[in-house]
């Protein structure tokens, strides 16, 4: 799934938009011990409103549009959909529409027995439907509409709030209150959309994973619950492609180097914008960065074969790779700059000393808050 397709979703996930309709939800509750402690499959028709606004809150957070990094596509390995498989697994609970009582305790019960959690949890999972309407040539609906049913599974953590004091009104005092009820947070941590909405019809080979924890996603979902080969992590991706830079540089890498490549990357990113996939850096594509910044070709000819080896294959995305802010560290020193002041920063050797010179257009800068003129 690209951007445009998960927004089409995000933004129609809701009874207002005329399309959609959320028919069942199913919950699971699974203690510390991953014990299975209830599981209950409901009809949202007859469902509260206030009770029904909450299930839509918590399950539209996974349907996150930070596509590759909150929000990333897998597709099933061939042996997933084999008899007791991952795949098969999630294809008969859409198939039950969350009516058969066997097969969702099936589900709960695997998510249980898989997921690395050492906290409780609850499990939220909805059954929707969600009309596609079809457009012709001339952008007139067509007529031909197309359902796209899918689930849509949030994983929340549950919590004891702290305990604290309260006016107990009937007493007419402030007494310390022992809270003991599982508050279940609404803010999901892990999540996933199934058949993905591919070309704007089903695709029950892939399935999105979601997780709130960008920098340390729960790889036992993916690989575990899910049955899918857990990819890089846009953290790990920026990683990567660090250590690549490291190593094909080498001793040229400086403060120039790692500036005008972040600018290249933007403009990659840039440049493929409103395109439905993300841009996308491989070997080859670094290759070329490197050498119009003028390092040198016995440096980017080490590219491919180190690229290679930390990576493969596999193509990284290029919004991942991009820093949003340059940051210079040393002992006791941080300085923070943003990409229109980069230019403005340089290193440089004074009197013998190696130096960090940055160019103050406006005499008075701030200290602590305090301003300093600069004679």
């Amino acid at each position: 799934m690209n951007k445009k397709e998960v927004s089409e979703i995000r933004k129609n996930f809701s009874d207002k938009s005329g399309f959609f309709v959320m028919e069942r939800v199913l919950t699971g509750f699974v203690d510390a011990e991953k014990n299975v402690r209830c599981i209950q499959s409901r009809s949202c028709v007859t469902m509260p409103v206030d009770e029904h606004d909450v299930y839509d809150e918590t399950l539209k957070k996974v349907l996150s549009t930070n596509i590759g990094k909150a929000f990333i596509e897998y597709e099933f390995p061939n042996d997933a959909y084999s008899e007791g498989g991952q795949q098969e697994l999630l294809y008969s609970l859409l198939k039950s529409e969350l009516k058969d009582e066997e097969i969702c305790e099936r589900f709960i019960t695997h998510i249980a027995e898989n997921i690395a959690y050492e906290s409780p949890f609850a499990v939220i999972t909805a059954y929707c439907s969600y009309t596609v309407r079809r457009k012709n040539k001339k952008d007139e609906y067509s007529g031909e509409d197309q359902i796209y049913r899918y689930i849509l599974t949030a994983i929340c953590p549950v919590s004891t709030p702290k305990d604290g004091f309260i006016f107990d009104s009937e007493a007419n005092r402030i007494v310390k209150k022992l809270n003991t009820e599982l508050i279940i947070n609404r803010s999901p941590s892990d999540g996933f959309l199934y058949p993905v909405f591919s070309n704007r019809s089903p695709d029950v080979n892939h399935v999105m994973y979601y997780t709130k924890n960008i920098k340390e996603p729960n790889i036992s979902v993916v690989e575990d619950v899910l049955g899918c080969n857990f990819t890089l992590s846009a953290e790990d991706e920026k990683n990567s492609f660090q250590s690549i830079l490291k190593s094909v540089v080498g001793d040229d890498l400086d403060y120039m180097v790692i500036k005008t490549v972040n600018e290249k990357l933007l403009d990659v990113v840039d440049e493929n914008r409103d395109d439905t996939d993300s841009a996308v850096i491989d070997s080859s594509k670094l290759k070329d960065i490197l050498t119009d910044i003028g390092v040198s070709a016995e440096r980017t000819n080490m590219t491919q074969p180190v690229y290679e080896k930390i990576c493969g294959s596999v193509p990284l995305t290029a919004s991942n790779l991009v820093d949003s802010k340059t940051v210079l560290s040393s002992d006791g020193i941080t300085v923070n700059i943003k990409p229109s002041a980069t230019d403005k920063v340089r290193t440089s050797v004074v009197n013998g000393r190696r130096c960090l010179l940055i160019d103050i257009d406006d005499p008075t800068i701030n200290i602590n808050g305090l301003p300093v003129t600069l004679e």
